[in-house]
């Protein structure tokens, strides 16, 4: 019972979130746009949309289904989840009204390469890898996270060069990242 709480409680948390973030990036969407700014990457965003609907439906069903309780794992799985949302947060906060679900570049604007971005290309990939990882393994749904860890990895061959080909096209985002890693953090000197 203690455990099904639990469960419950989280994905609530995750589910709540999920719809915060989308309303800011609807928000966020609307304002570019009035800026003159430019959406890519269209059919794939579908692709994204639907296996992270997947996910919250597999990891559920998982879960209700097989119920193989809280992992003996779980502090330090939830430690990484911790660290995760702080960074999702320090992410959201550094792009400011430039941060979004989707691929809209804004003509011209200056790159920004501040908070996580100092050091990576692409922290919030590394976030949402992360996640997808840890959320079912919090619970022992061994088979969401395999999946699923597989599954993003697909969507994120097409999605990053997509998104650095409409960067690189509109901004000067390959001289201000030319030093800067994906995902191996580079530190600044």
């Amino acid at each position: 019972m203690r455990d099904f709480l639990l469960f419950t409680i989280f994905i609530s948390f995750i589910i709540f979130q999920r719809v915060v973030e989308l309303l800011l990036a609807k928000s966020n969407e609307k304002w570019m746009l009035k800026q003159g700014a430019i959406e890519f990457g269209k059919r794939h965003y579908r692709m994204m949309v639907i296996l992270h609907f997947m996910f919250m439906i597999c990891f559920s069903m998982e879960k209700l289904l097989l119920n193989r309780g809280l992992s003996t794992l779980w502090p330090a799985i939830f430690g990484v989840f911790i660290l995760a949302q702080v960074l999702r947060i320090w992410i959201i906060a550094s792009l400011g009204r430039c941060w979004n679900t989707k691929i809209i570049v804004l003509p011209q604007f200056p790159v920004i390469r501040k908070g996580p971005y100092r050091f990576l290309r692409h922290p919030n990939y590394v976030v949402v890898s992360l996640e997808i990882i840890v959320i079912p393994l919090l619970f022992s749904a061994y088979f969401t996270a395999i999946m699923f860890t597989v599954l993003n990895s697909l969507v994120l061959m097409i999605r990053i060069p997509a998104e650095e080909k409409a960067l690189k096209a509109l901004t000067a985002y390959e001289g201000i990242f030319q030093d800067c890693h994906r995902f191996v953090p580079k530190f600044v000197k």
